[in-house]
């Protein structure tokens, strides 16, 4: 499972998904792209999972058309604190995302 961390999620966060194969948009070198150039480039990749904290991504990207899965957890900043509570979480329901649709996550 390859995941794409936007940029407004905290790095550290990568640390805590050993399990799955996880780059950055910084580490991707995919800096100032908008959403949905970054999920071309994302999909061109062959990531799965474009995982973020903005909550207007979906109203923002006509995301059925993309092959990929858009994955928000919702929290107020990208503190490590706070998207540590809702890991488990979406560690959980990870086999059940669907390419084309955008999930929330929240507690």
């Amino acid at each position: 499972m390859r995941i794409l961390l936007d940029e407004c999620v905290t790095r550290k966060l990568k640390q805590y998904l050993t399990e799955f194969d996880v780059k950055t948009v910084v580490e991707m070198e995919w800096s100032g792209l908008k959403n949905g150039n970054l999920m071309k480039v994302a999909i061109e990749e062959k990531f799965d999972i474009l995982l973020t904290i903005d909550k207007n991504i979906e109203y923002q990207q006509n995301i059925g058309k993309y092959q990929i899965s858009v994955v928000v957890l919702d929290v107020e900043k990208s503190t490590i604190s706070c998207l540590l509570e809702l890991l488990p979480k979406f560690k959980t329901q990870i086999t059940e995302f669907k390419f084309g649709q955008a999930y929330l996550i929240k507690m």
